[in-house]
């Protein structure tokens, strides 16, 4: 009680700090979005100032000259796009009469099966409509009979119209920037903001330092590093996918034919800044035009196709291997933090969406009572092959669980597959059934599912075993190698995986089945001094029953060599092999790959040193 206590403490108080840091974020969004602005032009401008100071320029010229060069380039770029704009507006009066024969191509055509069908649609709706009329209120009448009407009622009442003022220069010009103040005051602040973190960086870095601790300096210099290089790296990759995705939108827009297509290029460019929304806004401007300049459909289909196919293309195949692997993100997280950020900050978080996730995953992965953001954000896998081997297996699913096997052989050895992966699930196994945790079902189902991945994995590794005998011998031990179980089902298993190894490497290898009893299944085999026993015993109830059997094995035949192999086992060896006096095995082996270093084996397609410990 007194450790789940301070658990549920600590829980209780990074919930508090998580939401009081997104009430913060939501109601001083006013600041920080500038702020965010500025931090992220900064991480652009950033080398270029550096690059200016290898030149001999002090900090502050450096970022003067940094700044001005990019408000030129971005209000030249600007001023280029919306004369464009402009001339593509001033063009569209000349298409009216295209554009007009487009909405009437729209319209329910009168002729043929889809015509009648939508006239006769039409012409029931109005019989319902007429069904539902309510007759017209009676005339009452007063005591005398007569109808009473209205007096002094005109027939026709005078329509009335309030014609405002013509307005004044100065009202004119007021509601002609009325729209833009507020813009370009954010964007003089991010300019501020801007020069200011540009100029101090170096003293704004040591504050920060200050701020966090003496203790934590080489923590948080981890991290501003590696925030440093992950948003560098978005940016900069961003910058080349977004610049690919104009360059070939405009070319592809040329080739069908729609006018200005360089400019629609530059724009799908620019709005691709803006996830998810903006390559629909980029496309949807060149689609309308296409459909106001040409006269069939084919073009517009056309130019909706390209843009679709980029954006698929791109989104869901190069995207995900670009940026998932120099973020850190996965792809849900991503998805989940941009609905966040664009909930609290509008359009700007739902720019600064990627960018802001970066620095919180990287405080995650370097700040202890943050870890859960890198868990719950990043893209790298928290179940190490054998939890998650063990976890499907659990589930009962076996397709998967030999998903799991097969993606970790892929890329490693036999050997390493057995040492890193199998055996340590059947540890996990193991700990569960002692425990009681484990049902008598899964546990059936996961050792028969251990074994038939075992026998397939043999199959496919006699090829390689035969081709690496031909090229290279391997050294096999003069005599004869007995495996023997410990006790346990998983115990038979290892010593099933320890015989497929020896075998595979030329050694004569006899397996004994669990329940078996040394004396009884030993006395035809006749053990000879050049002969070795193996005894397999999986944590964490192995050492009692390893301890019996080589003690049995160590009193009948005493100058036959023993190996007992704790597989996965951490601790001291000197420790353990006391617990086995006085009759210490010859080797205690915690590995398979230590155990055939100590035979003299070398296994097919992997170097025993290969192997991590």
């Amino acid at each position: 009680m007194s450790v789940i206590q301070p658990r549920r403490s600590s829980g209780i108080r990074i919930a508090a700090i998580l939401i009081g840091v997104i009430t913060v974020l939501y109601l001083a969004r006013e600041i920080l979005i500038p702020l965010a602005f500025a931090i992220t032009l900064t991480f652009v401008l950033a080398p270029a100032v550096s690059w200016l100071q290898k030149l001999h320029i002090s900090r502050f010229p450096a970022v003067l000259l940094v700044m001005l060069v990019s408000i030129a380039a971005a209000g030249g770029i600007g001023y280029v796009i919306f004369n464009q704009l402009v001339q593509v507006v001033n063009d569209l009066p000349s298409y009216r009469e295209n554009i007009d024969n487009k909405i009437k191509a729209l319209r329910a055509p009168n002729k043929g099966p889809l015509g009648r069908a939508a006239q006769s649609v039409k012409e029931l709706g109005k019989e319902l409509a007429t069904a539902q009329e309510l007759p017209p209120p009676p005339v009452s009448q007063g005591r005398t009979g007569r109808l009473n009407t209205p007096v002094n009622t005109p027939a026709n009442p005078l329509p009335v119209q309030v014609v405002e003022a013509p307005p004044n220069g100065l009202v004119y010009v007021r509601d002609l920037t009325a729209p833009f103040i507020a813009p370009l005051a954010i964007l003089g602040i991010v300019l501020v903001f801007t020069v200011f973190l540009l100029v101090e960086e170096a003293d704004l870095r040591n504050r920060l330092f200050r701020l966090a601790g003496l203790n934590r300096l080489n923590v948080m210099t981890q991290a501003l590093d590696d925030a440093t290089r992950r948003v560098s790296r978005y940016l900069m990759l961003q910058f080349m996918v977004n610049a690919g995705f104009g360059i070939l939108c405009g070319v592809g827009l040329y080739l069908i034919g729609v006018p200005y297509a360089a400019l629609w290029g530059t724009v799908a460019a620019l709005l691709r800044i803006v996830p998810y929304v903006g390559s629909v806004s980029a496309g949807l401007l060149p689609l309308l035009l296409s459909l106001a300049v040409f006269d069939g459909w084919l073009r517009p289909l056309l130019v909706f196709l390209l843009f679709t196919t980029l954006e698929l293309v791109i989104a869901n195949l190069l995207e995900p291997l670009l940026y998932g692997a120099h973020t850190g993100i996965s792809s849900l997280a991503l998805l989940v933090t941009t609905v966040f950020w664009t909930t609290i900050w509008g359009p700007a978080g739902l720019i600064l969406s990627t960018p802001l996730t970066v620095c919180v995953v990287v405080l995650g992965r370097h700040i202890p009572h943050l870890s859960f953001l890198h868990i719950l954000l990043g893209d790298q896998p928290v179940l190490a092959p054998d939890a998650h081997l063990y976890q499907r297996l659990l589930a009962m699913d076996e397709q998967e669980a030999r998903a799991v096997a097969e993606e970790y052989r892929s890329e490693n050895s036999l050997l390493q597959l057995y040492d890193a992966v199998i055996l340590p699930a059947l540890a996990l196994a193991e700990q569960d059934r002692h425990k009681g945790a484990l049902d008598p079902e899964r546990e059936e189902f996961l050792f028969l599912s251990v074994r038939e991945m075992l026998a397939e994995f043999s199959e496919k590794a006699e090829n390689s075993a035969a081709e690496y005998a031909q090229d290279r011998p391997v050294q096999a031990v003069p005599g004869r190698i007995l495996c023997f179980p410990a006790h346990d089902e998983a115990d038979e298993i290892a010593a099933a995986v320890l015989a497929q190894l020896l075998e595979q490497a030329g050694c004569a290898t006899v397996t004994f089945p669990l329940g078996s009893s040394p004396d009884s299944m030993l006395v035809h085999l006749e053990p000879t001094a050049s002969d070795v026993f193996c005894i397999s015993a999986i944590p964490p109830f192995a050492f009692s029953h390893a301890r019996t059997i080589n003690r049995q094995l160590r009193a009948k035949f005493p100058e036959t060599r023993v190996v007992i192999g704790i597989w996965g086992f951490t601790g001291e060896v000197e420790r353990a092999l006391q617990r086995f006096r006085p009759s210490p095995p010859d080797k205690f082996a915690s590995s398979l790959a230590d155990a055939l270093e100590y035979l003299g084996v070398r296994a097919p397609e992997a170097k025993v040193e290969e192997v991590p410990a």
